[in-house]
Protein backbone atom coordinates (compact mmCIF):
# COMPACT_ATOMS: atom_id res chain seq x y z
CA UNK A 1 0.00 0.00 0.00
CA UNK A 2 2.77 2.43 0.95
CA UNK A 3 4.62 1.56 -2.25
CA UNK A 4 1.52 2.36 -4.35
CA UNK A 5 1.14 5.76 -2.68
CA UNK A 6 4.78 6.63 -3.39
CA UNK A 7 4.36 5.60 -7.02
CA UNK A 8 1.22 7.73 -7.34
CA UNK A 9 3.02 10.72 -5.85
CA UNK A 10 5.87 10.32 -8.31
CA UNK A 11 3.46 10.17 -11.24
CA UNK A 12 1.60 13.31 -10.07
CA UNK A 13 4.89 15.15 -9.56
CA UNK A 14 6.00 14.30 -13.09
CA UNK A 15 2.68 15.48 -14.49
CA UNK A 16 2.95 18.77 -12.62
CA UNK A 17 6.50 19.30 -13.88
CA UNK A 18 5.42 18.62 -17.46
CA UNK A 19 2.46 20.96 -17.16
CA UNK A 20 4.60 23.70 -15.59
CA UNK A 21 7.20 23.27 -18.32
CA UNK A 22 4.50 23.48 -20.95
CA UNK A 23 3.12 26.66 -19.36
CA UNK A 24 6.57 28.23 -19.25
CA UNK A 25 7.21 27.22 -22.85
CA UNK A 26 3.87 28.72 -23.87
CA UNK A 27 4.74 32.04 -22.21
CA UNK A 28 7.90 32.39 -24.31
CA UNK A 29 6.05 32.86 -27.60
CA UNK A 30 2.76 34.04 -29.08
CA UNK A 31 1.13 31.01 -30.69
CA UNK A 32 -0.52 31.64 -34.07
CA UNK A 33 -2.19 29.49 -36.69
CA UNK A 34 -0.76 31.52 -39.55
CA UNK A 35 1.77 34.29 -40.18
CA UNK A 36 1.55 36.35 -43.37
CA UNK A 37 0.08 33.57 -45.53
CA UNK A 38 -0.59 36.02 -48.34
CA UNK A 39 3.12 36.85 -48.72
CA UNK A 40 4.17 33.28 -49.43
CA UNK A 41 7.32 31.73 -48.06
CA UNK A 42 9.90 34.19 -46.64
CA UNK A 43 13.35 34.37 -48.30
CA UNK A 44 15.68 31.63 -47.11
CA UNK A 45 18.35 34.20 -46.11
CA UNK A 46 15.94 36.24 -43.99
CA UNK A 47 16.97 36.01 -40.32
CA UNK A 48 14.21 36.70 -37.81
CA UNK A 49 15.55 34.51 -35.02
CA UNK A 50 16.25 37.32 -32.52
CA UNK A 51 15.23 40.97 -31.95
CA UNK A 52 18.69 42.08 -33.05
CA UNK A 53 18.45 40.06 -36.26
CA UNK A 54 14.99 41.43 -37.14
CA UNK A 55 16.00 45.08 -36.80
CA UNK A 56 19.22 44.41 -38.69
CA UNK A 57 17.24 42.75 -41.48
CA UNK A 58 14.85 45.74 -41.71
CA UNK A 59 17.73 48.19 -42.09
CA UNK A 60 19.59 46.03 -44.62
CA UNK A 61 16.54 45.32 -46.78
CA UNK A 62 15.51 48.98 -46.71
CA UNK A 63 18.96 49.98 -47.88
CA UNK A 64 18.56 47.52 -50.78
CA UNK A 65 15.04 48.78 -51.47
CA UNK A 66 13.68 45.24 -51.05
CA UNK A 67 10.53 46.04 -49.09
CA UNK A 68 8.74 42.95 -50.43
CA UNK A 69 11.12 40.84 -48.34
CA UNK A 70 10.95 43.35 -45.47
CA UNK A 71 7.19 42.79 -45.29
CA UNK A 72 7.92 39.38 -43.73
CA UNK A 73 9.26 41.27 -40.67
CA UNK A 74 5.74 42.52 -39.92
CA UNK A 75 2.83 40.64 -38.40
CA UNK A 76 0.11 41.39 -40.97
CA UNK A 77 -2.62 39.49 -39.11
CA UNK A 78 -5.00 42.48 -39.30
CA UNK A 79 -4.81 42.53 -43.12
CA UNK A 80 -6.63 39.92 -45.23
CA UNK A 81 -4.21 37.49 -46.84
CA UNK A 82 -5.31 38.51 -50.33
CA UNK A 83 -4.31 42.12 -49.65
CA UNK A 84 -1.02 41.38 -47.90
CA UNK A 85 1.13 41.32 -51.08
CA UNK A 86 -0.07 44.83 -51.95
CA UNK A 87 -0.06 46.41 -48.49
CA UNK A 88 2.89 44.55 -46.90
CA UNK A 89 5.75 46.24 -48.81
CA UNK A 90 4.12 49.66 -48.40
CA UNK A 91 3.76 49.20 -44.65
CA UNK A 92 7.34 47.93 -44.42
CA UNK A 93 8.61 51.03 -46.25
CA UNK A 94 6.53 53.32 -44.02
CA UNK A 95 7.76 51.52 -40.90
CA UNK A 96 11.37 51.94 -41.98
CA UNK A 97 10.78 55.66 -42.53
CA UNK A 98 9.31 55.97 -39.03
CA UNK A 99 12.17 54.01 -37.45
CA UNK A 100 14.79 55.92 -39.42
CA UNK A 101 13.34 59.32 -38.54
CA UNK A 102 12.05 58.98 -35.01
CA UNK A 103 13.40 55.89 -33.27
CA UNK A 104 16.72 55.75 -31.43
CA UNK A 105 17.71 52.09 -31.59
CA UNK A 106 19.32 50.86 -28.40
CA UNK A 107 21.32 47.92 -29.72
CA UNK A 108 22.27 46.94 -26.19
CA UNK A 109 18.63 46.13 -25.43
CA UNK A 110 18.16 44.17 -28.67
CA UNK A 111 19.84 40.98 -27.51
CA UNK A 112 21.02 38.57 -30.16
CA UNK A 113 19.32 35.62 -28.48
CA UNK A 114 16.17 33.84 -29.67
CA UNK A 115 14.65 33.94 -26.17
CA UNK A 116 15.75 37.60 -25.57
CA UNK A 117 17.08 36.62 -22.14
CA UNK A 118 19.49 39.20 -20.71
CA UNK A 119 22.19 37.18 -19.02
CA UNK A 120 23.94 40.34 -17.81
CA UNK A 121 20.91 41.78 -15.96
CA UNK A 122 21.29 42.19 -12.21
CA UNK A 123 18.94 40.52 -9.76
CA UNK A 124 17.26 43.91 -9.20
CA UNK A 125 16.15 44.04 -12.84
CA UNK A 126 12.50 43.21 -13.53
CA UNK A 127 13.48 40.86 -16.39
CA UNK A 128 16.51 39.23 -14.76
CA UNK A 129 16.76 35.56 -15.74
CA UNK A 130 13.52 35.66 -17.74
CA UNK A 131 12.90 34.84 -21.37
CA UNK A 132 10.73 37.36 -23.22
CA UNK A 133 8.19 37.19 -25.98
CA UNK A 134 7.73 40.94 -26.45
CA UNK A 135 10.17 43.89 -26.45
CA UNK A 136 9.30 47.57 -26.46
CA UNK A 137 11.39 49.29 -29.12
CA UNK A 138 10.16 52.88 -28.74
CA UNK A 139 7.12 55.01 -27.89
CA UNK A 140 5.85 57.81 -30.16
CA UNK A 141 3.19 60.35 -29.24
CA UNK A 142 0.44 61.59 -31.52
CA UNK A 143 -2.18 63.98 -30.10
CA UNK A 144 -0.88 63.32 -26.56
CA UNK A 145 -1.53 59.60 -26.98
CA UNK A 146 1.33 57.07 -26.78
CA UNK A 147 1.85 54.65 -29.66
CA UNK A 148 4.33 51.92 -28.66
CA UNK A 149 6.32 49.94 -31.21
CA UNK A 150 6.77 46.32 -30.13
CA UNK A 151 8.67 43.31 -31.38
CA UNK A 152 6.84 40.02 -30.71
CA UNK A 153 8.10 36.44 -30.78
CA UNK A 154 5.54 34.46 -32.82
CA UNK A 155 5.41 30.70 -33.42
CA UNK A 156 3.27 28.98 -36.04
CA UNK A 157 2.51 25.35 -35.13
CA UNK A 158 5.80 23.51 -34.64
CA UNK A 159 7.95 25.89 -36.73
CA UNK A 160 10.80 27.80 -35.14
CA UNK A 161 9.64 31.04 -33.44
CA UNK A 162 10.45 34.32 -35.22
CA UNK A 163 10.62 37.96 -34.07
CA UNK A 164 8.35 40.33 -36.01
CA UNK A 165 6.75 43.74 -35.41
CA UNK A 166 3.54 43.18 -33.45
CA UNK A 167 0.18 43.34 -35.21
CA UNK A 168 -0.87 46.23 -32.97
CA UNK A 169 2.21 48.22 -33.97
CA UNK A 170 1.61 47.39 -37.65
CA UNK A 171 -1.98 48.63 -37.35
CA UNK A 172 -0.65 52.01 -36.13
CA UNK A 173 1.89 52.44 -38.97
CA UNK A 174 -0.37 54.56 -41.28
CA UNK A 175 -1.21 57.02 -38.49
CA UNK A 176 2.42 57.30 -37.39
CA UNK A 177 3.56 57.72 -40.99
CA UNK A 178 1.09 60.57 -41.56
CA UNK A 179 2.57 62.36 -38.54
CA UNK A 180 6.28 61.54 -38.78
CA UNK A 181 6.71 60.68 -42.45
CA UNK A 182 7.77 63.14 -45.17
CA UNK A 183 5.75 66.35 -45.06
CA UNK A 184 4.03 67.88 -48.06
CA UNK A 185 6.83 70.42 -48.43
CA UNK A 186 9.45 67.66 -48.35
CA UNK A 187 7.67 65.69 -51.08
CA UNK A 188 7.93 68.73 -53.36
CA UNK A 189 11.72 68.85 -53.04
CA UNK A 190 13.81 67.53 -55.97
CA UNK A 191 14.90 63.90 -55.88
CA UNK A 192 18.59 64.71 -55.28
CA UNK A 193 17.67 66.65 -52.10
CA UNK A 194 15.88 63.61 -50.66
CA UNK A 195 18.79 61.26 -51.16
CA UNK A 196 21.02 60.23 -48.27
CA UNK A 197 24.03 62.47 -47.67
CA UNK A 198 26.10 61.77 -44.57
CA UNK A 199 25.54 61.37 -40.80
CA UNK A 200 22.36 59.46 -41.68
CA UNK A 201 20.84 62.70 -43.02
CA UNK A 202 19.37 63.59 -46.38
CA UNK A 203 20.88 66.39 -48.44
CA UNK A 204 17.97 68.75 -47.79
CA UNK A 205 18.51 68.29 -44.06
CA UNK A 206 22.24 68.96 -44.33
CA UNK A 207 21.48 72.20 -46.19
CA UNK A 208 18.33 73.08 -44.25
CA UNK A 209 19.71 72.79 -40.71
CA UNK A 210 22.19 75.72 -41.02
CA UNK A 211 19.50 77.76 -42.82
CA UNK A 212 17.04 77.03 -40.00
CA UNK A 213 19.47 78.17 -37.30
CA UNK A 214 20.45 81.21 -39.36
CA UNK A 215 16.80 82.24 -39.66
CA UNK A 216 16.37 81.75 -35.90
CA UNK A 217 19.39 83.98 -35.22
CA UNK A 218 18.11 86.68 -37.60
CA UNK A 219 14.70 86.56 -35.90
CA UNK A 220 16.40 86.90 -32.52
CA UNK A 221 18.46 89.91 -33.63
CA UNK A 222 15.39 91.67 -35.09
CA UNK A 223 13.42 90.98 -31.88
CA UNK A 224 16.23 92.31 -29.69
CA UNK A 225 16.48 95.53 -31.69
CA UNK A 226 12.71 95.98 -31.56
CA UNK A 227 12.62 95.55 -27.78
CA UNK A 228 15.59 97.91 -27.34
CA UNK A 229 13.73 100.60 -29.27
CA UNK A 230 10.59 99.92 -27.24
CA UNK A 231 12.54 100.29 -23.99
CA UNK A 232 14.00 103.60 -25.16
CA UNK A 233 10.62 105.01 -26.16
CA UNK A 234 8.52 104.09 -23.09
CA UNK A 235 7.84 106.55 -20.30
CA UNK A 236 8.83 105.47 -16.83
CA UNK A 237 11.93 103.82 -15.43
CA UNK A 238 10.03 100.77 -14.16
CA UNK A 239 8.52 99.99 -17.59
CA UNK A 240 11.95 100.35 -19.15
CA UNK A 241 13.38 97.91 -16.61
CA UNK A 242 10.64 95.36 -17.29
CA UNK A 243 11.23 95.51 -21.05
CA UNK A 244 14.98 95.23 -20.54
CA UNK A 245 14.45 92.25 -18.23
CA UNK A 246 12.18 90.48 -20.71
CA UNK A 247 14.46 91.10 -23.71
CA UNK A 248 16.61 87.98 -23.39
CA UNK A 249 13.76 85.50 -22.69
CA UNK A 250 11.63 86.96 -25.51
CA UNK A 251 14.55 86.62 -27.92
CA UNK A 252 15.03 83.00 -26.81
CA UNK A 253 11.30 82.36 -27.22
CA UNK A 254 11.26 83.78 -30.76
CA UNK A 255 14.34 81.80 -31.82
CA UNK A 256 12.86 78.60 -30.36
CA UNK A 257 9.54 79.27 -32.08
CA UNK A 258 11.26 79.66 -35.46
CA UNK A 259 13.03 76.32 -34.99
CA UNK A 260 9.77 74.71 -33.83
CA UNK A 261 7.80 76.00 -36.85
CA UNK A 262 10.42 74.93 -39.38
CA UNK A 263 10.85 71.51 -37.76
CA UNK A 264 7.06 71.13 -37.95
CA UNK A 265 7.00 71.90 -41.66
CA UNK A 266 9.98 69.67 -42.42
CA UNK A 267 10.18 66.42 -40.44
CA UNK A 268 13.86 65.80 -39.77
CA UNK A 269 15.28 62.31 -39.58
CA UNK A 270 18.10 60.46 -37.88
CA UNK A 271 19.73 61.88 -34.75
CA UNK A 272 18.40 65.36 -35.54
CA UNK A 273 14.83 64.23 -34.88
CA UNK A 274 15.95 63.03 -31.46
CA UNK A 275 17.78 66.22 -30.54
CA UNK A 276 15.38 68.88 -31.84
CA UNK A 277 12.34 68.10 -29.58
CA UNK A 278 14.31 68.28 -26.31
CA UNK A 279 16.15 71.34 -27.65
CA UNK A 280 12.82 73.05 -28.36
CA UNK A 281 11.49 72.05 -24.94
CA UNK A 282 14.69 73.33 -23.34
CA UNK A 283 14.47 76.61 -25.24
CA UNK A 284 10.87 77.27 -24.18
CA UNK A 285 11.51 76.26 -20.58
CA UNK A 286 14.67 78.38 -20.25
CA UNK A 287 12.91 81.36 -21.87
CA UNK A 288 10.00 81.04 -19.43
CA UNK A 289 12.27 80.59 -16.41
CA UNK A 290 14.55 83.49 -17.32
CA UNK A 291 11.50 85.68 -17.91
CA UNK A 292 10.06 84.82 -14.48
CA UNK A 293 13.40 85.31 -12.69
CA UNK A 294 14.24 88.61 -14.44
CA UNK A 295 10.78 90.14 -14.05
CA UNK A 296 10.50 89.07 -10.40
CA UNK A 297 14.00 90.46 -9.87
CA UNK A 298 13.00 93.87 -11.26
CA UNK A 299 9.79 93.92 -9.22
CA UNK A 300 11.75 93.14 -6.05
CA UNK A 301 14.26 95.88 -6.89
CA UNK A 302 11.34 98.27 -7.33
CA UNK A 303 9.85 97.33 -3.96
CA UNK A 304 13.15 97.24 -2.06
CA UNK A 305 16.08 99.27 -3.31
CA UNK A 306 19.33 97.38 -2.91
CA UNK A 307 21.33 100.59 -3.32
CA UNK A 308 24.00 100.43 -0.62
CA UNK A 309 24.06 104.22 -0.16
CA UNK A 310 20.41 104.06 0.80
CA UNK A 311 20.60 101.01 3.06
CA UNK A 312 23.56 102.17 5.14
CA UNK A 313 21.52 104.72 7.10
CA UNK A 314 21.64 103.94 10.80
CA UNK A 315 17.85 104.06 11.19
CA UNK A 316 17.27 101.58 8.35
CA UNK A 317 18.00 98.46 10.40
CA UNK A 318 14.69 96.85 9.43
CA UNK A 319 15.24 97.57 5.74
CA UNK A 320 18.68 95.92 5.85
CA UNK A 321 17.17 92.80 7.40
CA UNK A 322 14.36 92.79 4.85
CA UNK A 323 16.76 93.28 1.94
CA UNK A 324 18.91 90.37 3.15
CA UNK A 325 15.91 88.07 3.54
CA UNK A 326 14.52 89.07 0.14
CA UNK A 327 17.94 88.33 -1.35
CA UNK A 328 17.76 84.85 0.22
CA UNK A 329 14.24 84.29 -1.16
CA UNK A 330 15.47 85.39 -4.59
CA UNK A 331 18.31 82.86 -4.51
CA UNK A 332 16.05 80.04 -3.31
CA UNK A 333 13.53 80.97 -6.02
CA UNK A 334 16.23 80.66 -8.67
CA UNK A 335 17.19 77.20 -7.36
CA UNK A 336 13.56 76.03 -7.35
CA UNK A 337 12.95 77.39 -10.86
CA UNK A 338 16.10 75.74 -12.22
CA UNK A 339 15.16 72.37 -10.70
CA UNK A 340 11.59 72.73 -11.99
CA UNK A 341 12.82 73.57 -15.48
CA UNK A 342 15.26 70.66 -15.45
CA UNK A 343 12.42 68.32 -14.49
CA UNK A 344 10.18 69.66 -17.27
CA UNK A 345 12.90 69.18 -19.85
CA UNK A 346 13.51 65.61 -18.68
CA UNK A 347 9.79 64.89 -18.85
CA UNK A 348 9.37 66.40 -22.32
CA UNK A 349 12.51 64.99 -23.95
CA UNK A 350 11.70 61.65 -25.59
CA UNK A 351 15.38 60.75 -25.74
CA UNK A 352 15.33 59.91 -22.04
CA UNK A 353 12.80 57.17 -22.59
CA UNK A 354 15.52 55.13 -24.20
CA UNK A 355 18.35 56.09 -21.92
CA UNK A 356 16.25 56.36 -18.78
CA UNK A 357 17.15 52.97 -17.31
CA UNK A 358 20.85 53.43 -17.92
CA UNK A 359 20.66 56.90 -16.40
CA UNK A 360 18.92 55.56 -13.33
CA UNK A 361 21.35 52.69 -13.07
CA UNK A 362 24.31 55.06 -13.06
CA UNK A 363 22.60 57.76 -11.01
CA UNK A 364 24.42 56.79 -7.82
CA UNK A 365 27.85 57.05 -9.38
CA UNK A 366 26.96 60.25 -11.22
CA UNK A 367 25.66 61.89 -8.04
CA UNK A 368 28.84 60.95 -6.20
CA UNK A 369 30.98 62.49 -8.95
CA UNK A 370 28.84 65.64 -9.15
CA UNK A 371 28.73 65.96 -5.38
CA UNK A 372 32.51 65.72 -5.12
CA UNK A 373 33.05 68.20 -7.96
CA UNK A 374 30.48 70.67 -6.63
CA UNK A 375 31.24 70.38 -2.93
CA UNK A 376 32.74 73.89 -2.78
CA UNK A 377 29.78 75.40 -4.63
CA UNK A 378 27.27 73.60 -2.40
CA UNK A 379 29.21 74.65 0.69
CA UNK A 380 29.11 78.29 -0.43
CA UNK A 381 25.37 78.09 -1.12
CA UNK A 382 24.67 76.67 2.34
CA UNK A 383 26.90 79.34 3.91
CA UNK A 384 25.03 82.13 2.08
CA UNK A 385 21.76 80.73 3.40
CA UNK A 386 23.31 80.58 6.88
CA UNK A 387 24.28 84.28 6.75
CA UNK A 388 20.81 85.29 5.62
CA UNK A 389 19.15 83.29 8.40
CA UNK A 390 21.39 84.29 11.33
CA UNK A 391 21.73 87.90 10.09
CA UNK A 392 25.41 88.06 11.07
CA UNK A 393 25.97 90.30 8.05
CA UNK A 394 23.21 92.12 6.21
CA UNK A 395 23.13 94.03 2.97
CA UNK A 396 24.17 97.59 3.87
CA UNK A 397 26.07 96.67 7.05
CA UNK A 398 29.38 98.35 7.76
CA UNK A 399 32.00 95.70 8.55
CA UNK A 400 35.74 95.44 9.04
CA UNK A 401 37.06 92.40 7.17
CA UNK A 402 40.78 91.63 7.34
CA UNK A 403 41.60 95.27 8.07
CA UNK A 404 39.35 96.64 5.33
CA UNK A 405 36.48 98.95 6.27
CA UNK A 406 33.70 97.78 3.95
CA UNK A 407 29.99 97.88 3.28
CA UNK A 408 28.14 94.67 2.37
CA UNK A 409 26.75 95.20 -1.15
CA UNK A 410 25.53 91.73 -2.11
CA UNK A 411 25.30 88.26 -0.61
CA UNK A 412 25.27 85.91 -3.59
CA UNK A 413 25.25 82.13 -3.89
CA UNK A 414 29.00 81.69 -3.85
CA UNK A 415 30.50 85.02 -2.81
CA UNK A 416 29.95 88.15 -0.72
CA UNK A 417 30.52 91.47 -2.47
CA UNK A 418 32.16 94.03 -0.15
CA UNK A 419 32.73 97.67 -1.06
CA UNK A 420 35.81 99.19 0.59
CA UNK A 421 35.65 102.88 1.55
CA UNK A 422 38.08 103.58 -1.31
CA UNK A 423 35.52 102.26 -3.82
CA UNK A 424 37.37 98.99 -4.38
CA UNK A 425 35.19 95.84 -4.37
CA UNK A 426 36.28 92.73 -2.50
CA UNK A 427 34.83 89.44 -3.76
CA UNK A 428 35.07 86.98 -0.88
CA UNK A 429 33.93 83.33 -1.06
CA UNK A 430 31.04 82.87 1.35
CA UNK A 431 32.70 79.98 3.20
CA UNK A 432 35.81 82.09 3.77
CA UNK A 433 33.73 85.07 4.90
CA UNK A 434 31.78 83.11 7.53
CA UNK A 435 34.89 81.30 8.78
CA UNK A 436 36.80 84.54 9.45
CA UNK A 437 36.24 86.85 12.42
CA UNK A 438 35.00 90.24 11.28
CA UNK A 439 33.64 93.36 12.96
CA UNK A 440 30.08 94.41 12.26
CA UNK A 441 29.55 98.01 13.25
CA UNK A 442 25.83 98.11 12.56
CA UNK A 443 24.53 94.77 13.79
CA UNK A 444 23.02 96.11 17.05
CA UNK A 445 23.72 99.51 18.70
CA UNK A 446 25.12 101.80 16.00
CA UNK A 447 27.08 103.83 18.53
CA UNK A 448 30.79 103.09 18.70
CA UNK A 449 34.02 104.58 20.01
CA UNK A 450 36.88 105.44 17.70
CA UNK A 451 40.23 105.55 19.51
CA UNK A 452 42.76 108.18 18.44
CA UNK A 453 46.20 107.49 19.96
CA UNK A 454 48.83 110.26 19.96
CA UNK A 455 52.31 110.14 21.58
CA UNK A 456 53.09 113.26 23.63
CA UNK A 457 55.96 114.36 25.89
CA UNK A 458 56.20 113.36 29.52
CA UNK A 459 55.60 116.95 30.57
CA UNK A 460 52.56 117.57 28.37
CA UNK A 461 49.51 118.96 30.21
CA UNK A 462 46.72 116.43 29.80
CA UNK A 463 44.06 118.91 30.94
CA UNK A 464 45.10 121.27 28.13
CA UNK A 465 44.86 118.44 25.63
CA UNK A 466 41.43 117.56 27.00
CA UNK A 467 40.25 121.13 26.48
CA UNK A 468 41.61 121.09 22.93
CA UNK A 469 39.78 117.81 22.23
CA UNK A 470 36.38 119.19 23.28
CA UNK A 471 37.00 122.38 21.33
CA UNK A 472 37.59 120.26 18.24
CA UNK A 473 34.36 118.32 18.91
CA UNK A 474 32.43 121.59 18.85
CA UNK A 475 33.73 122.25 15.33
CA UNK A 476 32.65 119.01 13.64
CA UNK A 477 29.21 117.79 12.57
CA UNK A 478 27.23 117.15 15.76
CA UNK A 479 24.84 114.71 14.07
CA UNK A 480 27.68 112.21 13.72
CA UNK A 481 28.71 112.49 17.40
CA UNK A 482 27.42 110.75 20.49
CA UNK A 483 26.50 112.53 23.75
CA UNK A 484 29.16 114.94 25.01
CA UNK A 485 29.70 113.13 28.31
CA UNK A 486 30.53 109.92 26.40
CA UNK A 487 33.79 111.38 24.98
CA UNK A 488 36.92 110.79 27.02
CA UNK A 489 40.65 111.55 27.11
CA UNK A 490 42.83 109.01 28.88
CA UNK A 491 46.51 108.25 29.24
CA UNK A 492 46.65 104.63 28.15
CA UNK A 493 50.41 104.07 28.07
CA UNK A 494 53.87 105.40 28.81
CA UNK A 495 57.43 104.55 27.76
CA UNK A 496 60.81 106.21 27.47
CA UNK A 497 59.57 108.29 24.57
CA UNK A 498 56.66 109.84 26.49
CA UNK A 499 52.97 109.32 27.19
CA UNK A 500 50.34 107.66 25.00
CA UNK A 501 47.15 109.71 25.13
CA UNK A 502 43.97 108.11 23.77
CA UNK A 503 41.14 110.38 22.68
CA UNK A 504 37.93 108.32 22.86
CA UNK A 505 35.60 109.66 20.16
CA UNK A 506 32.00 108.42 20.48
CA UNK A 507 30.35 108.21 17.05
CA UNK A 508 26.60 107.97 16.46
CA UNK A 509 26.91 106.80 12.85
CA UNK A 510 29.30 103.89 12.12
CA UNK A 511 29.20 104.70 8.41
CA UNK A 512 30.87 108.09 8.98
CA UNK A 513 32.92 107.17 12.07
CA UNK A 514 36.16 106.43 10.25
CA UNK A 515 36.14 109.67 8.26
CA UNK A 516 35.13 111.61 11.37
CA UNK A 517 38.03 110.14 13.39
CA UNK A 518 40.45 111.12 10.63
CA UNK A 519 39.11 114.70 10.66
CA UNK A 520 39.32 114.93 14.48
CA UNK A 521 42.89 113.57 14.47
CA UNK A 522 43.92 116.15 11.90
CA UNK A 523 42.38 119.02 13.91
CA UNK A 524 43.91 117.73 17.17
CA UNK A 525 47.42 117.61 15.75
CA UNK A 526 47.01 121.15 14.36
CA UNK A 527 45.84 122.47 17.76
CA UNK A 528 48.63 120.64 19.59
CA UNK A 529 51.19 122.13 17.19
CA UNK A 530 49.78 125.60 17.88
CA UNK A 531 49.98 124.88 21.62
CA UNK A 532 53.62 123.87 21.34
CA UNK A 533 54.47 126.96 19.28
CA UNK A 534 53.02 129.08 22.11
CA UNK A 535 55.64 127.65 24.49
CA UNK A 536 53.97 124.60 26.06
CA UNK A 537 55.74 121.28 25.75
CA UNK A 538 53.52 118.84 23.83
CA UNK A 539 55.59 116.56 21.59
CA UNK A 540 58.67 114.68 22.74
CA UNK A 541 61.86 115.33 20.80
CA UNK A 542 63.07 111.93 19.67
CA UNK A 543 66.26 110.99 17.89
CA UNK A 544 65.34 109.19 14.66
CA UNK A 545 67.71 106.38 15.61
CA UNK A 546 65.93 105.96 18.95
CA UNK A 547 62.57 105.95 17.22
CA UNK A 548 63.72 103.20 14.93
Amino acid sequence: MLSSIKTLRSVLLCVLIVLAGAAVAEEKVYQSDTLNDGLGAPPAALDRSSPHATIEALLDLAEQGNFAAAAHLLNLATIPSTEQPAHGPTLAEQLYTIVDRKVVISWGDLLDRPDALDATATTKSAVAGQTRRSILLWVLEVDNRPYPIYLDRVQVDEAAPVWVFSKRSVANIPKLYDTFGPSEMERKLPDWARKDGFWNLMWWEIIGLPVMFLLAIIAGIVTRKGLSRAAASVNGEFAERIIAASRLPVVMFVMTSVISIISGIFVFSGPVSTLIPPMIALGYVIAALVFVVNVVDRIIDQIIEFDNDDLDQIDDDHRRETATKVSLVRRLLIVVIILLGFGIVLAEADVFRTFGFSLLASAGAVMLILGFAAREVLSNIMSSIQIALNQSARIGDKVVYKGHICSVERINFTYVLLRVWTGVRLIVPVTEFVSETFENWTIRDPKMKRLIEIHVAHGAEISALRDIFFEVLDEVDQDDLGARDEHEVRVTGQDVFGQIVTFCLTCANPNTSWGLSCEVRERLIKRMQDLEHSGSKVFQTVNPAEGA
